[in-house]
């Protein structure tokens, strides 16, 4: 059952309408570098969709009827988005879920320090990453610094190029006897990915005796950086404890290949199907099952807290949205949820020659042939994974088929090798029907991660078909 390379179908005019698809990708990957981002991103092209919050329509007295637009943000990580259809909510709604969240390196608390004529940052690392792809190259700051007098300082330098950039450094091959005897797991250790910043000492006049000047000149260097981040964010080092600050790579995406024909890019895990999730629910038109997309945090590191997928922020939305729709009660929200269906709008591992010992060809994922539906992920024996039943993966299945959408399966890798999960177990526990879907990403987690165009256009015909077909 191999499936065909989706490049071979195009008409010229489909590449065009690719082209410009990917075009408008790359600039959002580019410049939506965070979680805020992201969502502040969305929200922008939900609002100018006409789309308003459940508190401006309760505000306004009214309620919700089919064709109406609402959405709400979750503390500016997370956002969900719902077009009424005609059918009742009661009887289901159809569902996309990606994650905004990419692996990185945070901040720490209380981060800077100076070390022979140095200034750092301490750092945390977030999500699945191999410290070794990290080093010695060029690195970007983006986040926010919430003051105690209640303003909310937003932080971004790297990607203009009028920015300095940041780096962590590595050990020159001349002195790395002993660094080559680890294997790549501590090849660099997770305490050692700590941010270079600074390496100019503030000047002191020898004449002044304040307690300033005597602090200053222990430690001249980090005085200086905290001079220069007083001077451009207004924020004292006490400010770091109410940060929320993340390093990546600096730079934007970019084509790959002679051809044109892939995306290399940071946090396409899982920006990608976000994004194609977004534009796929924004072009909904006159829905018969209620539209609904959800973006969140948090699935890097198990959709915890308050804006991940196990959060209650998804149920909550869903009980106003019945509410102002007029079919309320507890019995009407579970009916809801259990009939509704979903594609967790997730990546999967693209088959790689250069490593093809731990994939199993037949049950893999190729970039160019179209999107991709995993029936389970988990690891070991499915652990922890929603298993996909047959009677739903046939339902999705004439869905593409009817929306003329190239689309493949596959497992993550090798059975025992690995393994991974999403947030579609999550939302599995509500008893509705849920299927992994998405792009097939190379080189996934590291800083740069590579995608097929043809791909990115396919996952997005398969979400529009899906809001719209899927009864």
């Amino acid at each position: 059952m191999e499936r065909k390379n989706a490049w071979k179908t195009y008409t010229d005019e489909e590449i065009a309408e690719l082209n410009d698809l990917c075009d408008d990708y790359i600039e959002f990957i580019s410049t939506c570098k965070t979680e805020r981002l992201c969502c502040s991103r969305a929200e922008a092209m939900a609002r100018a969709e006409g789309y308003r919050t459940v508190q401006e329509i309760r505000s306004a007295g009214e309620t919700l009827k089919p064709g109406d637009k609402v959405y709400a943000v979750n503390y500016g990580k997370g956002i969900i988005m719902a077009q009424l259809g005609t059918d009742s909510l009661e009887s289901g709604v159809n569902i996309l879920g990606a994650h905004i969240d990419s692996p990185r390196i945070d901040i720490k608390q209380n981060p800077v320090y100076e070390a022979d004529d140095f200034a750092l940052l301490d750092t945390h690392y977030y999500g699945g990453i191999k410290q070794y792809q990290w080093v010695t190259m060029p690195l970007a700051l983006y986040g926010v610094v919430a003051k105690t007098d209640g303003t909310v300082v937003n932080v971004a330098v790297g990607d203009d190029p009028a920015d300095p950039v940041f780096c962590i450094t590595d050990l020159l091959p001349h002195l790395d006897n002993d660094q080559m005897k680890k294997g790549t797991a501590n090849f660099i250790e997770v305490e050692d990915l700590d941010i270079l910043v600074g390496g100019r000492p503030l000047v002191i006049d020898d004449k002044d005796e304040s307690e300033d000047a005597k602090a200053a000149a222990k430690e001249p260097v980090k005085a200086l950086l905290l001079s220069v981040l007083k001077e451009r964010f207004d924020m004292e080092e006490e400010d770091f404890l109410s940060a929320e600050l993340e390093i990546v790579p600096a730079g934007p995406a970019r084509d790959l290949g002679f051809d044109r024909s892939m995306v290399i890019g940071y946090g396409q895990d899982d920006r990608v199907c976000a994004y194609t999730s977004l534009v796929a629910q924004l072009e909904v038109e006159e829905p018969k099952r209620t539209a609904l997309t959800i973006l969140v945090d948090k699935e890097e590191i198990g959709s915890v807290g308050a804006t991940g997928m196990t959060s209650r922020f998804f149920e909550n939305f869903m009980a106003e949205v019945l509410d102002l729709a007029g079919e309320t009660g507890d019995l009407a929200l579970r009916r809801c949820l259990a009939n509704s269906s979903m594609l967790s709008s997730d990546v999967s591992a693209a088959f790689d020659p250069l490593y093809a010992a731990a994939f199993e060809k037949k049950n893999a994922a190729f970039c160019g042939r179209g999107i991709v539906f995993n029936k389970f992920t988990g690891a070991r024996g499915k652990s922890g994974s929603n298993d996909s039943n047959a009677e739903y993966v046939a339902a999705v299945r004439r869905v593409m088929e009817e929306g003329g959408v190239a689309y493949q399966t596959a497992e993550l890798g090798r059975v025992g090798l690995g393994g991974g999960g999403t947030i579609a177990y999550i939302l599995a526990e509500y008893g509705m029907n849920v299927i992994d879907s998405g792009v097939a990403v190379l080189s996934m987690h590291a800083p740069w991660e590579v995608t097929s165009k043809a791909d990115i256009y396919e996952a997005y015909k398969g979400y529009k078909a899906f809001l719209d077909l899927m009864d």
